[in-house]
Order: structure tokens, then sequence, then C-alpha cells
């Protein structure tokens, strides 16, 4: 999944068409944006992402910025959607919602590095599918309360922040699904430099619901850092 560059200015063009601005600073929170096709851009200082490898007239993404809701219908190929920052860190991140499907589809913090080029994920939850299955666990991190499973995989010439590019892909998939809670990030990423898998700069960085021909939805919230 990517999230293109380019599309930051579409993205504004129908941020001011759809969000309504507040008139007093209480009423912050009320700004929202609705998404239906791929994009990426900032709301009351959170970064954004919406990536949908199809178009789908069941697919929608509502942004609030430290909370979003999804909901997506199995006539989508992939769908990626998400809040958080750009760029991202090692941080500690805590959060609290609701996600469901009956299909292939994950909660994740998700994000990128440069130099190298790497996609990661840290599983929270999944569906009725181990994103891991049919890859060889290089070993394990245990962290906030659970154990997750790290994996690598390499794709090749796949879409990706820097366009059609082979690159890495690290995982930590947890044992044991949860929704809401802290990812300390910092301690995954240690547990993968200990394995040799190496990050780069940070690219942007979100606690992300992927979906991939299924249907469900998902509601969370980032209560820290925000």
């Amino acid at each position: 999944m990517v999230s293109f560059r380019s599309l930051i200015a579409l993205c504004s063009a129908a941020a001011m068409a759809v969000v309504a601005v507040p008139t007093a600073k209480h009423e912050l929170a009320r700004r929202h944006l609705t998404l239906t096709s791929s994009t990426t851009g900032t709301l009351n200082d959170m970064f954004y992402s919406l990536y949908m490898e199809d178009s789908s007239s069941d697919t929608t993404m509502t942004d609030y910025g430290a909370t979003y809701s999804l909901t997506w219908g199995s006539d989508v190929v992939d769908v990626v959607a998400g809040v958080g920052w750009n760029p991202g860190s090692a941080q500690a991140i805590t959060y609290n919602g609701t996600f469901s499907t009956t299909g292939n589809a994950y909660l994740s913090v998700y994000g990128w590095t440069t130099s190298p080029l790497v996609e990661y994920y840290i599983v929270e939850s999944y569906g009725d599918y181990n994103p891991g299955s049919g890859s060889t666990v290089l070993g394990t991190v245990t962290s906030d309360g659970g154990t997750y499973d790290i994996y690598q995989l390499v794709r090749t010439d796949a879409p990706s922040i820097d366009g059609t590019a082979t690159f890495n892909q690290y995982w930590s998939v947890r044992t044991s699904n949860r929704v809401g809670g802290t990812v300390t990030t910092a301690n995954h990423f240690n547990a993968w430099a200990a394995l040799g898998m190496d990050l780069g700069t940070f690219n942007y960085q979100i606690l992300a619901t992927e979906g991939y021909e299924s249907s469900g939805s998902s509601s969370i919230t980032i209560s820290s850092p925000t």
C-alpha cells in the first residue's frame, strides 16, 4: 500500500469543500472530512492517509483528526486508512476503539522509512487470516502486555512511497488480538534491529486499518501522543 505525495494538493482542495470551520475554539473537534478515494493530508494537527487499490462506493473514511472511522465493502481490493504523524518516530502510541471484520483485515501501527526503503507493520488485531502465515518467524518481542512474532518479507516491483520499487516489509504480529492499549514502537524497532532489520529515516506513521478483499468497520481514537 502507498499514499502518493501528489495527492496532497487534491486533498487540500477537498478539505476546503467539506470541512466546516468552527466559530468557537471549543468546536475544533467538530471539524471532519469524509473521504472516498485515495488521499493524504492533515486535519486538526494530525496526518491522515486513505489508500484504495480500487474505488468502491461501499468504502468511506471519516476523519476527525485524532479519531477516524472506516467502513469498507468486499468489492475493494485493498484499503488502508488511518491517522498519525508525518514524519513518524520511535514513540509510544496509546489508542482505543473498535475493529470488526469477517475476512482478511488487520489493525496496526503502519509506516514507511527511506534509506533504506522499508514498509512496516506492528499488528494489534487481525481477522480470519494471520498476515504472517506461510512466513518464517525470525524472533519474538514481548511488549505492552503481549508477545509479537517477527517476520521479514520482500516486495518486488511493488507500489511504494517512492513509486514502484523492491523493498523489505517488517512485521510484528501480536499473538493475541487486542483493540486498545499502548504500542511502544521503540521495543519493536530495537527487536528488529537486533535481527539485522534496520529502518531508515521515518516517513509517515499511522494507526491503520487495512482490509484486503474483505468487509468490515473500525473506529479508532489516538489519545497519546496528539
